[in-house]
């Protein structure tokens, strides 16, 4: 059986990180357009709150179910969330067991994850990020049973279409802050994350599973003990 390397969320990083990875191998490019899709998700900028839920939440932890059933032993897979799910507050040990290992067709019923519950898209967002990392943890668990390993990667602000969305919204303001005031200085960039991925599905990653990997210029750095630190 040849290779296969399946992106989900054809962007400009899905594309990067195929580059990197697929050497030799099928690649399967799947998305919601037919032409190269500007995102893997959505952004607070992008959707309603139950949008941004049913895709970024939902949808990922459907992927994961039904990859799950089928991957390859040898195989790896990557979620990218975002650096947004580390800025959330802490949630209780059974709000973070709910998003993890809720049955994925109950999970948008979370009492946690109703109307009255959210404030705005971007707490919506905020909470799908952190139920990817989450979702990721649990499943690798699962997958591990089928000789596979699971990764996420929380990526802070990467210029592509998605990004310009957010830096041109309602919100660029405080996007554009956390560029500038940053540790690094800059937005990353679709070939950085994809340095990353090759790491984690390669044979050098190969002790690594059930992870979440921060890479955000340090704005979350920034954003707990630095400049960035709300007053």
């Amino acid at each position: 059986m040849s290779e296969v390397t399946v992106v989900v969320g054809a962007g400009l990083i899905g594309h990067a990180i195929a580059r990197r990875v697929s050497a030799g191998k099928q690649v399967l490019l799947a998305d919601l357009r037919q032409t190269n899709a500007d995102a893997a998700g959505v952004s607070p900028s992008q959707a309603k709150v139950e949008v941004i839920l049913a895709v970024d939440l939902y949808g990922t932890a459907l992927v994961l179910e039904e990859f799950g059933n089928v991957v390859a032993s040898g195989g790896a897979g990557i979620v990218i969330a975002s650096q947004s799910g580390h800025r959330l507050s802490a949630l209780s040990a059974e709000e973070n067991k709910a998003l993890a290992a809720t049955p994925t067709d109950e999970l948008l019923a979370l009492p946690m994850l109703q109307p009255d519950q959210i404030s705005d898209t971007l707490h919506a967002y905020q909470l799908a990020k952190r139920g990817n990392s989450l979702r990721v943890m649990a499943e690798a668990v699962r997958w591990a049973r089928r000789g596979a390993r699971l990764n996420t990667i929380s990526p802070g602000i990467i210029i592509t279409p998605l990004a310009k969305d957010e830096l041109t919204g309602p919100r660029g303001e405080g996007y554009r802050r956390m560029l500038d005031q940053s540790p690094v200085g800059r937005a990353g960039t679709p070939d950085e994350v994809g340095t990353v991925r090759a790491l984690l599905m390669g044979s050098d990653g190969a002790f690594i599973t059930g992870s979440d990997f921060l890479m955000d210029g340090g704005v979350t750095a920034s954003f707990f003990f630095g400049d960035l630190a709300p007053e």
